[in-house]
């Protein structure tokens, strides 16, 4: 009998599990959906995309309708639709009961914008890739301008750095190791505004603070960038707080192992 007994108390326990997720199921399934929880992910604060840009963009795409169910939400659909989004590096939706559902994104970050002669401007990303421009947000990152050629069209940068064919003429890896330096620096981000290319092909900085330019020269490796950047922090930490800012009129880096400088009239 207490045999029985228990089979029965374990049918009904299961009876009633099931019961409750169907029931469950069926409450998610007419639920309204609700306006999704948005985490956006992204180092640094530059970005082309807001929640409220995302909300725009899958109401657009007819991904979800607020006056619908949870029942019509097409998650894999959702996904699919963020991914190609240009912004977007990795989408994850998905939902809970009660109408909630969640995105978690992680954006792509600019570093630099790049001003051709004779081209629209363009941004690099930190993988090296050109970004188009955002029609609602312009991206605080380094501006490169001056004799840059039109000749540069590539989508990704590593396709020139791996092309030592291509090296003589094209300066988008020049520019990405310099921006790509730059924008893990919290002093160089601060300390540089503006880069501009001159006609000997140098790299002449602008910086935001005093009249003075910093000569760059060439970046043709990340060791070169790294020690000029290197020779330059020592420079303003050492050098700076006793000389003053409107001392020198120009900085050097251009030659090995040494910095010159220019004093200002």
């Amino acid at each position: 009998m207490n045999k029985w007994l228990k089979i029965l108390l374990w049918v009904v326990l299961f009876s009633g599990v099931v019961a409750i997720l169907i029931w469950e199921k069926s409450k998610e399934s007419s639920a309204d959906i609700k306006m999704p929880l948005i985490q956006i992910t992204v180092t640094g604060q530059d970005t082309f995309l807001t929640q409220d840009g995302v909300i725009n963009r899958l109401q657009t795409q007819q991904i979800f309708d607020p006056q619908g169910s949870v029942a019509d939400l097409d998650i894999a659909l959702a996904e699919a639709v963020l991914d190609t989004m240009p912004e977007i590096k990795h989408a994850d939706v998905y939902k809970h009961l009660n109408g909630l559902w969640h995105i978690d994104l992680e954006l792509i970050k600019p570093i630099a914008r790049v001003f051709p002669e004779g081209q629209a401007s363009f941004y690099l990303d930190t993988d090296g890739n050109k970004m188009r421009r955002s029609s609602i947000h312009t991206a605080r990152t380094l501006i490169f301008s001056g004799n840059i050629p039109d000749r540069i069209t590539t989508e990704n940068v590593n396709s020139i750095i791996n092309n030592d064919s291509l090296k003589s003429i094209r300066l988008l890896d020049d520019i990405y190791r310099i921006s790509n330096y730059v924008c893990k620096d919290p002093l160089l981000q601060s300390l540089i505004g503006q880069v501009y290319l001159n006609e000997n092909n140098d790299f002449i900085m602008i910086p935001v603070l005093g009249d003075q330019q910093i000569v760059f020269g060439t970046a043709h490796s990340e060791k070169e960038v790294r020690e000029k950047f290197q020779k330059l922090k020592v420079f303003y930490k050492e050098a700076i707080p006793y000389e003053g800012w409107s001392k020198y009129s120009e900085i050097s880096l251009k030659y090995e192992g040494q910095i010159v400088c220019k004093k200002a009239n």
